[in-house]
């Protein structure tokens, strides 16, 4: 039983959409909170996706990020740096995409325990970087995007990236698994 199901009961749709709103709402305000790196910075965005994923199971996590990378490109100003859609021709255009499947990949462990839900949300971290770093690797050239990031060697990419956000990504991985975990043992109670 997932965190979402003991708090608030059978998720019927009208639950369901006030869930993946709020969810969403909490994407959006982790994405504020950040520490500056260059090209792409460390945020709790990934702590949140996470904990959504674990919280919610996959299918209802998966929507909630689409409904915030929606909210983006509508032009909310819900991704890092108040930014909207404009961030998909920037260096954090993978990443944000990557969410979707970190999401999913984080939901398969929904209520399966502690032990399962940091190896599901470890697991998900690393997806991650297979999209953050496809994007500049590969696809940013391919659409035509000229960037100082775009263009880098495989070992300055890797080193701006992902190498600098590796121990962050677990440290969120497993507290994303302690926090859900934890609200569901209060719940139970």
């Amino acid at each position: 039983m997932t965190l979402t199901t003991l708090a608030l009961g059978r998720m019927t749709w009208p639950k369901q959409i006030a869930a993946a709103v709020a969810g969403s709402a909490l994407i959006a305000v982790a994405a504020q909170i950040s520490v500056p790196f260059f090209p792409v910075p460390m945020t709790l965005q990934t702590l949140a996706v996470l904990a959504i994923g674990l919280a919610f199971g996959p299918t209802l996590a998966a929507a909630t990020v689409v409904l915030y990378l929606l909210e983006g490109l509508a032009g909310l100003p819900v991704f890092t740096g108040m930014r909207n859609g404009v961030a998909f021709a920037g260096p954090t255009a993978g990443f944000l995409v990557g969410f979707v499947a970190m999401a999913w990949i984080a939901g398969q462990a929904a209520g399966r325990g502690l032990v399962a839900m940091i190896a599901a949300a470890l697991l998900a971290s690393a997806v991650l970087y297979v999209f953050g770093l496809a994007w500049p690797f590969a696809v940013a050239g391919a659409v035509g995007i000229e960037a100082g990031w775009a263009s880098m060697d495989a070992g300055a990419m890797l080193g701006a990236f992902m190498y600098p956000f590796l121990l962050g990504d677990a440290v969120k991985a497993v507290l994303a698994a302690l926090l859900v975990a934890g609200g569901a043992t209060l719940l139970r109670r």
